[in-house]
């Protein structure tokens, strides 16, 4: 791996991992580690350019279909491809389709840019998260495999031990606070060769558990606004990304001025 390298331009290819959920702007927009790595990049480099094709609740399938060719196409230097998450999520799960489609997304991308990057997904401490934890982990296997084939970069987030702390965790469950966010941006950062900034790994201060009463609040208010309405889009056959574009479509230089708006956090159902 280069040290220090140099890089003019990044693609990010996904779902509302690399959209930026839940790394909310006071303006109710979301960012997330690829706009905080793209505008590091960008301080290092004149003229820099970004692309963030990611879409909240895409499956692999719909990732291949939508995001791959547009980003094989840009010819970036740069292009991260993190899916999959969401069909493992899913009560029903052909785990063979997600396999052939990451690997048909990984033998498109990697001949089209300078470095491929792939990630072991962070994963949540909880009781729902263990019954997914046997998929995750086969898709983890298949990723570092073809990495190994193809050349590709991966990050371990998954075996970050401070990336399963909750407080790093929105209420949702799903999604990184803005700190978990920030840690991704420098783990992707330091995985591409450039030099550290921080210590993303190093745990957050030790601080007392919630009493009985404030779980059980935050479990009820956990169900209301964010389960039951996921369990209400799977069985109606709908996605929170249906009708929604990518928030940088195209590969254009990174201006924080002259960027798309990208999506509000309200438009979630």
């Amino acid at each position: 791996m280069e040290m220090n390298a140099s890089y003019t331009s990044f693609v990010a290819v996904g779902d509302s991992f690399t959209e930026g959920m839940s790394d909310l702007l006071p303006d109710g927009t979301y960012r997330g580690w690829a706009d905080l790595l793209a505008a590091r990049l960008a301080a290092h480099t004149p003229g820099f350019r970004y692309a963030n094709l990611a879409v909240r609740g895409k499956l692999i399938g719909q990732i291949v279909e939508e995001q791959v060719g547009l980003a094989a196409a840009m010819q970036a230097d740069v292009v991260t491809l993190v899916g999959g998450l969401n069909d493992t999520l899913r009560p029903k799960c052909d785990m063979g389709r997600v396999r052939a489609l990451l690997e048909e997304a990984v033998e498109r991308l990697a001949p089209s840019c300078r470095r491929l990057v792939l990630m072991r997904s962070p994963g949540r401490q909880g009781p729902v998260m263990e019954r997914f934890r046997p998929r995750m982990e086969e898709l983890f296997e298949h990723i570092d495999g073809l990495a190994a084939r193809h050349g590709a970069l991966v990050v371990d987030l998954y075996g970050a031990e401070v990336l399963g702390d909750q407080r790093l965790w929105d209420v949702d469950r799903l999604h990184l606070t803005a700190d978990g966010h920030r840690r991704v941006t420098e783990a992707v950062w330091q995985t591409l060769g450039l030099a550290a900034e921080d210590d993303w790994r190093s745990p957050l201060p030790p601080h007392a558990p919630l009493g009985w009463a404030a779980r059980r609040h935050a479990d009820l208010r956990f169900a209301r606004e964010h389960l039951i309405p996921w369990i209400g889009r799977r069985l109606t056959g709908r996605s929170s990304g249906d009708g929604l574009p990518p928030k940088r479509p195209e590969l254009l230089a990174w201006d924080a001025d002259g960027s798309p708006r990208p999506r509000s956090h309200m438009d979630l159902s």
